[in-house]
């Protein structure tokens, strides 16, 4: 059996007086690409930033094996895209200094980018679609401009696992399609974390999904059925697939407090 890259064993989460995760486990493997859905509050946001390392735990653990050799010190790399409305689109920095940014982890906050790091930039900036783009300010980006610029920045450090917290935010469905092309891609190179709430859209791109409600539920992969997602989302769901992105419709239903 193969070793995960990230081994989740019996991890607890709370804050504020109370348990927002309980005994979650979850392996994630090389180029998988993982799909997490849930209900809104269910734990989603609090499982991501606990393996990005910004939440503790109250118990269990999060193993990391890296694969890819590193320089001493820098360890497991992990690419992010935030959810788009935490980007401040007035400060003033530029599309390649955005993706410039994603190397600050491996060579420090002080560090100086060489002429090679900006090279790299720029190549990543063309495999984005963004040449020519690389000096424009952010704030004149349309948002699957934005959206990929974000992207080049959690690729640069050729990462072992990239996180996307619901990635398709604001995007119309041609900027879309257009990012899940570049995940696709992508994922031949590395693992994949997909956050969202779009469920039909979810299932359509990943390979594996884990719902989060207070618990976790793994599926293997994308052949899950509507009583299941009825009993991790605690309400009826059916599925409609249109056009290249399905999307989802919510059976009647009464939550009970």
């Amino acid at each position: 059996m193969k070793e995960p890259l990230i081994e989740i064993k019996s991890l607890n989460v709370g804050y504020e007086g109370r348990t927002v995760l309980h005994d979650v486990n979850l392996n994630v493997y090389d180029r998988d690409f993982l799909g997490i859905i849930g209900p809104n509050g269910g734990g989603k946001t609090t499982l991501v930033r606990c393996i990005l390392g910004l939440l503790a735990s109250q118990s269990g653990q999060i193993i990391f094996h890296p694969r890819r050799p590193r320089p001493a010190g820098q360890g497991f790399s992990i690419g992010y895209l935030p959810q788009y409305t935490s980007i401040d689109r007035k400060f003033p920095i530029s599309v390649q200094e955005v993706i410039l940014s994603g190397l600050s982890g491996l060579k420090g906050p002080m560090a100086r980018f060489t002429k090679e790091d900006r090279l790299l930039a720029q190549q990543v900036a063309r495999r984005m679609g963004l040449s020519g783009l690389e000096r424009r300010p952010i704030g004149t980006l349309s948002g699957g401009q934005l959206q990929r610029t974000l992207l080049g920045r959690a690729v640069i450090s050729d990462p072992e696992v990239v996180i996307l917290d619901e990635p398709s935010t604001y995007l119309d469905r041609h900027f879309e399609a257009q990012l899940y092309q570049l995940l696709t891609d992508l994922n031949r190179q590395c693992a994949i974390i997909l956050v969202s709430h779009d469920i039909g859209t979810v299932l359509r791109q990943v390979k594996s999904i884990a719902c989060v409600n207070g618990t976790l539920d793994y599926h293997p992969d994308t052949g899950i059925t509507a009583e299941w997602l009825e009993r991790n989302f605690q309400c009826p769901i059916d599925l409609l697939g249109h056009g290249n992105l399905p999307h989802r419709v919510l059976g009647r239903h009464t939550h009970h407090s």
